[in-house]
């Protein structure tokens, strides 16, 4: 390693590559985040395996989803109080155990309590990790550790879909979970033999310790009824009709009320759980809406396009999937091309391009129709996919910059809060659209078909079934260009909030703790 880490007093590296550590934190976050979206084309068949209706094994994906975003934004604190080595190797056996559980799993309840578990194991590691980095990498490298990170960040999701599809039709759902274990091992191994709790990481745990442990248990609760509440909310809310749902109109004002009191409560609290004042920094707090952002659009295509490809085209789950996985070689080329330069250009200048080109690989992802082939959507995917890149590196980079020491746990937690906070807010809102637009396009659609022009096509549509199911399928075409030229205007309008960010010393990355 060389001297300029080993000077470093918060290295995890010890005598140690920094490099070494950045692989080894990567596969467990390679192996969550793959885990976020590889459930997803599965669930008919868990449906089918544990004998229970497709509406009722989307739970699967929602207690996932809930118990990740309660256990996120107290990860720093956690992580502080328990010790960032400890904390993040209680995280992967709890996420490898709970794999494990899940693949053996004997009814649909069983698996969903083995989810909120993994949820919980998983939500803790990529704060950790990115922890982790920041402290063993030198400024001047920085923004290279992430490229490495952002590979396993970004890329696992759009292979996510793919491996659960091929593993459903060639072998079992069950296998989807298994595949966790043996990663997790190798991480708890490698984890426990090579990566350091150096002295300054154990003084901040010592003087957070120091009186007694001061749990902030009112910010706890709040937290995890004001994002739980929210989560099943984003979740559920267009199944079951939004304000139209006891259920969801309950579960929306339990979660408003509960982060409004959160807000105000942890800014007059002495020990808060979550540091308010750091969402406060204009810089900081702008970094948090561009991941959030970031996550909108990622999470939301990465949905959307196999989801296009499955019902408006003839494509089986494995053959939706490569569509985005073909995405995934653009972010690997791009990764360190952002890496260097961000030696020689303003983070906030690459991340309005990484949101310029989100908002025409978007509109130029509204051009689909009912025929659209697999090298037009695959293409319009790799466009996206090298945008990512400008998005998540120079964030990440630039986020830190001005943060006193000790506080890469909290921002860590808040950063990857804000990124599945924005997926999830962008898959309902996908969601919402598509159900709602598509109602209103076949109604229209419906309306300008006269009785002349259905005997005229009668070749075409020999039945009113067929007419009928040819205007569905139209309709659902103008539905996702609706969600793809949506997700365009939004890319675009927050491209002047980047040069509202704080200008970084260039080739040093983000400014040191």
């Amino acid at each position: 390693m060389s001297d300029s880490s080993q000077s470093l007093p918060r290295s995890a590296a010890g005598n140690h590559s920094p490099w070494l550590i950045a692989v080894i934190v990567s596969m467990a976050t390679f192996m969550e985040v793959l885990d976020t979206s590889i459930a997803n084309v599965s669930l008919p068949h868990i449906a089918g395996g544990t004998a229970s209706s497709l509406e009722e094994s989307t739970w699967i994906l929602t207690s996932y989803l809930v118990s990740n975003a309660i256990i996120l934004p107290i990860s720093g604190w956690l992580a502080t109080i328990v010790g960032r080595k400890r904390f993040y190797m209680t995280c992967v056996a709890l996420f490898g155990i709970s794999s494990l559980l899940c693949g053996l799993a004997p009814s649909l309840g069983w698996l969903i309590f083995f989810r909120v578990l993994q949820g919980l194991g998983g939500g803790g590691l990529a704060p950790s990790e990115q922890s982790i980095l920041t402290d063993s990498f030198t400024q001047q490298q920085r923004s290279q550790a992430f490229a490495l990170y952002g590979v396993a960040v970004v890329v696992a999701p759009t292979i996510g879909p793919t491996l659960g599809g091929w593993i459903t039709d060639n072998y079992s759902w069950r296998w989807i979970f298994f595949i966790n274990i043996p990663v997790c091992v190798a991480s708890l191994i490698l984890t426990a033999t090579i990566l350091q709790e150096p002295p300054a990481v154990k003084e901040d745990q010592a003087k957070a310790r120091k009186g007694g442990i001061k749990i902030d248990y009112p910010g706890i609760a709040l937290v995890a009824l004001g994002l739980g509440c929210l989560q099943v909310v984003l979740d559920k809310g267009q199944l079951d009709d939004w304000w139209g749902s006891d259920f969801i109109t309950v579960f929306i004002l339990i979660s408003g009320l509960s982060l409004l009191f959160l807000v105000i409560w942890e800014n007059v609290h002495d020990h808060p759980i979550i540091d308010m004042k750091m969402v406060g920094s204009r810089n900081f707090g702008l970094c948090m809406a561009m991941m959030f952002v970031t996550g909108f659009i990622l999470l939301t295509s990465i949905q959307l396009i196999p989801q296009f490809l499955q019902s408006i085209e003839p494509y089986d789950a494995t053959q939706a999937g490569l569509t985005l996985t073909a995405g995934g070689f653009g972010t690997l080329l791009f990764m360190p091309v952002v890496a260097a330069l961000l030696k020689v250009v303003q983070p906030r200048y690459l991340i309005a391009i990484g949101l310029l080109i989100q908002a025409v690989g978007a509109f130029h992802l509204a051009g689909i129709n009912a025929e659209l082939s697999f090298s037009h959507a695959a293409w319009a995917r790799v466009l996206q996919a090298i945008g990512l890149p400008f998005l998540f590196v120079p964030i990440n980079t630039t986020a830190y910059s001005g943060l006193p020491p000790g506080k890469s746990n909290d921002a860590s937690a808040l950063l990857n809060s804000m990124r599945n906070l924005g997926g999830s807010f962008g898959i309902s809102f996908g969601t919402t659209i598509l159900a709602r637009h598509t109602q209103v396009h076949h109604a229209r659609l419906a309306e300008s078909l006269k009785p002349f022009t259905q005997i005229k096509h009668a070749h075409l549509f020999p039945t009113a079934q067929a007419l009928d199911a040819a205007v569905q399928q139209q309709a659902g075409v103008l539905s996702y260009i609706d969600v793809f030229w949506a997700l365009g205007v939004i890319a675009a309008v927050f491209i002047p909030l980047t040069f509202l960010m704080n200008k970084n010393k260039l080739g040093e990355g983000a400014a040191g703790h």
